[in-house]
Parts: structure tokens; C-alpha cells; sequence
């Protein structure tokens, strides 16, 4: 632990006790990677809807509002208190990463950026061959391995029971690199176990929304588990968060109790989150398909007029 205070300056880490304030003011950091990648993609979605806009298309703003909350629940996190207290509390840790792995992954999709760059960039040129490049991608034998659900799941539950158990995370977190590393671990593991959950985007090999509702349930007690397991540990779990500064008065074990805690309550709230998102995309293809049946069925009646019609006309030229 005091590795990383002399690899990182005094101004990394915090040398006051925890606050409300404290957690949520901007705090600085050594190599602001997550903060400038929230501004860039916040740009580049930006970009995407102004160019569906001004081609005279539309773009929902649900998408809109969906995708912006999860940048700026990404921002929360990376760059403000959360992420130099991160540092120093296992609690504080927990919840950062719950929120990059089980919240904001959510919102992102729920975004559907895919969708939106493939409507907005032009099928020419440079942007045509990009565009070209995301189509192949979203239909190769990699993509369709990394979404199957066995290995979904295990590179899930592998960035808990894997990192938090064994020696991983303190190797991780005794430097700069391994920490971003690790909060990029919880980032893209989160993006790829909920694609096929909550994806507005088109996604190979997709579910029906039953069956999606349902892995999430199934999926839920694994989670669970994991915050109750560090709950109930009677020595801390890693050796990083063991030595707090005295002045704060953190009592350890109490700390991982909370962080614990943290990770249970988490393994409920996304599931909500998760199927409040799959019942509106239930609802909105419903009722697109209903809208493509109406149509359809409106075609039938306007041609069967038509040929009414015609047999009158002829009847009448008879």
C-alpha cells in the first residue's frame, strides 16, 4: 500500500478522512484515463446523433439519456473522491467497482452506440470501410464464442472470485497500471455478460426476452454469493486495504463488511435495472410488430379493393 503512495505523489492519495463532499469532489489523478475516455465518447455520441439529425432522421432520446447516464455515473467514479478513496478503503473500492461492472455497462447499452455509428457513418470512403469493419466483427466466430453464455458467465465470476481471492489484486493494485487495468477488467467484463441481457443494439444469436429475464435470475445468486462470502470473512480478505491511517479511526473487518454489503445489494439492483430495460424492448417490439402487422394487413385490404375494383370495372365494360 505505501508503494503506491511513493509511485504516485502525495496528490494521488487522500490524507483526510472521508466525506460525503470529499467522495464527490473532483479529485486528481496521476493519468486521467477513464475521465478523458468519458469526454471522448461523450463527443463521438454526440457527433453520431447530429449526423442522424441533420440527414432529417431521428434518433430516440431514451438512447440518448440512457448513454449519457452511464458516462456520467463512469465520470462519478474515476474522477472525483470515489476513485483516490478507492485507493484506500475496501468499502469505497466495492462500490466503484459495482458501479463500472453492473451499472454502468447497463446504461451504455441501453445507449445502443453500435447502432447509431452504423447509422451514421457514410457507407463510402473511410467511414464506409469502418462501418463495414463493425458489421464483420459483430457477426464473427469471436464475437459469437465471447457471448455464449458458459463463457460470458466465467469471465464474470472470474474478475470476483478471481481477483478478490487470490494474490491478484494486490499485485494489481501495487501500481498505477494494474489499478486502470483492473478497473478496465470490471469495465468490459460488465459490457460483455449484459450485451445479450440488454443490448439495444443487434446482437448475434440473441435470446427471446423470457429467456433473457430469466439467466439474469439464475445469474443473480453467483453475485450474491460473492458479497456475502466477504461478508462473513473474519480476516480481511486482501492485504492491501489492511492498514488505513490511524486519524480515521477505519476499523478494517467493519470496512470489508460494508464493501461486502456493497456487492449483495449490487447483485439486486442491476437486476431491476436489467429487467425494466428487457421489458421495454419487450413492449417497443410488440408493438413494432404489431405496427408491421397493420401495415400488412392494410396492404391486403387496399389490394383486395383494387381487385374489387377491377372485376366491377370489367362486369360494367361487359
Amino acid at each position: 500500500m505505501h508503494g503506491m503512495h511513493g509511485m504516485s505523489g502525495p496528490m494521488w492519495m487522500p490524507d483526510v478522512a472521508p466525506s460525503v463532499m470529499r467522495l464527490l469532489a473532483t479529485h486528481l489523478q496521476p493519468v486521467p484515463l477513464f475521465p478523458v475516455l468519458c469526454v471522448l465518447l461523450l463527443f463521438a455520441y454526440a457527433a453520431g446523433v447530429w449526423v442522424i439529425h441533420r440527414r432529417g432522421g431521428h434518433w430516440p432520446v431514451a438512447n440518448t439519456l440512457a448513454f449519457g447516464a452511464g458516462l456520467v455515473v463512469m465520470w462519478l467514479v474515476t474522477a472525483t473522491g470515489v476513485e483516490g478513496y478507492g485507493m484506500m478503503l475496501f468499502s469505497v473500492h466495492m462500490f466503484q467497482h459495482m458501479m463500472l461492472t453492473m451499472t454502468v455497462p447497463i446504461l451504455l447499452l441501453a445507449g445502443a452506440p453500435v447502432t447509431l455509428a452504423l447509422r451514421a457513418l457514410p457507407t463510402r470512403g473511410g467511414g464506409g470501410a469502418v462501418r463495414r469493419a463493425i458489421v464483420t466483427v459483430l457477426h464473427s466466430r469471436v464475437v459469437r464464442v465471447l457471448l455464449n453464455p458458459a463463457v460470458r458467465w466465467f469471465v464474470f465470476l472470474s474478475g470476483l472470485y478471481g481477483i478478490y481471492f487470490t494474490s491478484l489484486f494486490d499485485w494489481l493494485m501495487s501500481n498505477v497500471c494494474g489499478h486502470y487495468l483492473m478497473l478496465g477488467h470490471f469495465l468490459v467484463t460488465g459490457l460483455l455478460f449484459f450485451v445479450p441481457l440488454v443490448a439495444a443494439d443487434p446482437v448475434p444469436g440473441r435470446a427471446r426476452p423470457v429467456f433473457r429475464i430469466l439467466e439474469l435470475f439464475i445469474s443473480t445468486p453467483f453475485h450474491a454469493f460473492f458479497g456475502i462470502a466477504v461478508m462473513m470473512a473474519s480476516t480481511p480478505i486482501v492485504s492491501f486495504f489492511m492498514h488505513p491511517p490511524e486519524s480515521w479511526g477505519v476499523d478494517v473487518l467493519d470496512d470489508q463488511n460494508t464493501g461486502g454489503a456493497i456487492a449483495w445489494a449490487f447483485s439486486e439492483v442491476p437486476t431491476l435495472m436489467v429487467m425494466a430495460v428487457v421489458f421495454a424492448q419487450w413492449v417497443r417490439s410488440e408493438q413494432r410488430d404489431e405496427a408491421r402487422r397493420e401495415r400488412r394487413g392494410q396492404q391486403e385490404a387496399d389490394e383486395l379493393a383494387a381487385y374489387n375494383a377491377y372485376l366491377a370495372d370489367l362486369n360494367r365494360r361487359d
